[in-house]
């Protein structure tokens, strides 16, 4: 195993540079797939290695994770043994669980206590909130609710407030509608809710988390836009909202303009210009396509790294064994 079973802790480093450039330069919607790609993957070879170390670190103590078939004293000393490492991935791999489950907990309740909500609600995908709170967000569905006989709160709902559709002219209501209708079509609570998962199982992958939060909403503008055909008008839409949004429930939840200073200027800034093209891959030879390729070496290595960390045990511990 060796310092195999340790490379997918830190290789998601290599994902790194394409976090950013990929906003600048990709296609939103390939940049999305593309970075919650690299990041699950990523993520779960980390998570595995850090079991592969709970199991390693803790071989020779009591109450180790290795099956009752492997208790012989043989067996035990023939894995690798390093308890500090053990006894660290312990915490590790206990923090991890706590967080997942903490995250998609919440994205759960979230999702269910807003349908809940609505339920009363006409039947529709927009759903309109009598509300002095400006607000829009995508609400993606759910499964049946109790009561509800098994149909209520199965399908997405753009979730929107009165407030928030005073603030919009005509034009930028439909701006919004097809931007959150973007949203619920491109399933973009998926990738936002892997990536934060992502992010909870190895810190590293923090910034990708980020630059996910970003493209999806890039996406969505772009295609609020593309159906429109008004690009400025959508741009205008996205910085009226930005002004007085109150943002969406969970962060695993797309809306419409996020409080946040720091990416409405540059969505603005990009509606304002040509579309982006939809090049699935970029070439090799720019500063983007030398990060996708890193990134991408990065995962495989991590991918293999683990993969050759768990065979490796598993050889280990059935050469060990006694018949």
């Amino acid at each position: 195993m060796g310092v195999f079973v340790f490379l997918p802790l830190v290789l998601p480093l290599t994902a790194l540079p394409i976090a950013r450039l990929a906003e600048q330069h990709l296609h939103p919607r390939i940049a999305t797939r593309l970075l919650s790609a690299l990041a699950c993957v990523l993520a779960v070879c980390s998570t595995l290695c850090l079991g592969l170390l709970v199991v390693v670190g803790t071989a020779q103590l009591p109450g180790n994770p290795l099956p009752d078939g492997w208790s012989d004293p043989e067996v035990r000393e023939a894995v690798p043994y390093d308890e500090v490492a053990g006894k660290a991935a312990i915490v590790a791999l206990s923090a991890v669980a706590l967080g997942c489950a903490t995250a998609a907990g919440r994205h759960r309740r979230v999702r269910r206590r807003a349908h809940h909500v609505l339920a009363g609600l006409p039947d529709g995908e927009l759903a309109v909130l009598t509300d002095t709170a400006p607000y829009a967000y995508a609400l993606p569905g759910s499964g049946p609710l109790p009561g509800s006989g098994g149909g209520a709160g199965a399908r997405g709902r753009i979730v929107v407030s009165t407030a928030m559709l005073a603030c919009l002219g005509a034009q930028e209501r439909k701006a919004l509608i097809a931007h959150e209708h973007a949203h619920l079509s491109g399933q973009h609570h998926r990738f936002l809710l892997a990536v934060r998962l992502a992010a909870r199982a190895n810190p590293l992958l923090r910034p990708l988390r980020s630059a996910v939060a970003y493209t999806t909403e890039r996406w969505a503008d772009e295609e609020a836009a593309r159906v429109t055909g008004e690009r400025t008008v959508v741009a205008r839409a996205i910085g009226k909202a930005a002004l007085v949004s109150r943002g969406t429930p969970t962060p695993t939840l797309a809306g419409f303009a996020a409080p946040a200073p720091g990416p409405v200027p540059r969505r603005v800034a990009a509606l304002l210009e040509p579309a982006p093209s939809a090049v699935s891959w970029p070439p090799v030879f720019t500063a983007v396509g030398l990060a996708a390729w890193t990134a991408a070496a990065g995962t495989l290595g991590s991918a293999l790294s683990s993969a050759n960390a768990t065979v490796t045990l598993l050889l280990v511990l059935k050469a060990a064994t006694p018949l």
